[in-house]
């Protein structure tokens, strides 16, 4: 009979190192403090000094391990510094690219340098970074896991964030591709699709009436709270709960996905 673990060590991240790009947000924080529950130490990236302090403090007063990288993820250079003070640490098992930026600027008034905004750090940022923390995900003891976070904005397109769903459609299309490219290497590539959880980037277009809509089209009757990406998380990150699984879109929305009308 094949092996049963237990489900401790199947999510266990011991032994593993971890890269949060968006460390510093509300959700990138969150996931840097669960996978810092979960046994990795984790280098939190941002470009926020005051919070990634803020994240680190609370992962070491829990009992973690974790420090703050300063990056600027819309910078190539940056993430070359990043990288390369990561590689000496002893490279990386785990990368999750969660930045963001939002606009609920109309499409007939969207600029060219709006646009080319919300392309960059939604899509372009995940993108660089991918290619550039590659070398230090290639050829871990257990394989390598990187985790993009999409949105329920990637599809069907919703009203008010044009770019913002162009953009994060786009990495779900990345996701897969690198899941096929990166294969050789190791290296699994998934991303999360979360539904409605309040965030900084989503902070303008979650009015009282949008709420009030999308909680009607949520068969669950609510927003999400962050701590409810942690399972879909540590399951992405855990080789050996999810060493099979690549090229996947996991939807955490509340059914948001499953309603028509």
């Amino acid at each position: 009979m094949t092996e049963i673990l237990d489900p401790g060590e199947l999510f266990s991240l011991k032994g593993t190192r971890a890269a949060v790009i968006g460390g510093t947000g509300v959700l990138g924080g969150r996931f840097a403090q669960c996978l810092a529950a979960a046994g990795a130490a984790v280098a939190v990236l941002g470009r926020s000094q005051e919070r990634g302090a803020d994240v680190v403090s609370s992962i070491i007063s829990a009992g973690g391990s974790a420090e703050f990288v300063p990056v600027d993820a819309t910078e190539r250079s940056s993430l070359e510094s990043a990288a390369a003070a990561l590689e000496e640490r002893g490279g990386l098992d785990i990368l999750v690219n969660a930045p963001g930026v939002n606009s609920t600027t109309p499409f007939e008034l969207l600029d060219d340098e709006e646009w080319n905004r919300l392309l960059d750090v939604n899509l372009g940022s995940v993108f660089r970074t991918c290619q550039i923390f590659t070398p230090l995900l290639r050829n871990r003891e257990h394989g390598a896991s990187i985790i993009n976070i999409s949105s329920a904005s990637s599809g069907p397109p919703l009203s008010r964030v044009l770019g913002y769903g162009v953009a994060k459609a786009g990495v779900n299309n990345l996701t897969q591709y690198l899941a096929r490219e990166l294969a050789g290497d190791g290296i699994r590539v998934n991303a999360i699709v979360p539904g409605f959880f309040p965030a900084e980037q989503n902070r303008t277009v979650l009015t009282r009436d949008r709420v009030n809509s999308i909680i009607g089209h949520t068969p669950l009757q609510r927003l999400g709270v962050p701590q409810e990406l942690d399972g879909a998380l540590l399951w992405l990150a855990a080789s050996k709960a999810s060493g099979f699984v690549t090229g996947s879109l996991v939807t955490v929305d509340g059914g948001f996905s499953a309603m028509t009308i």
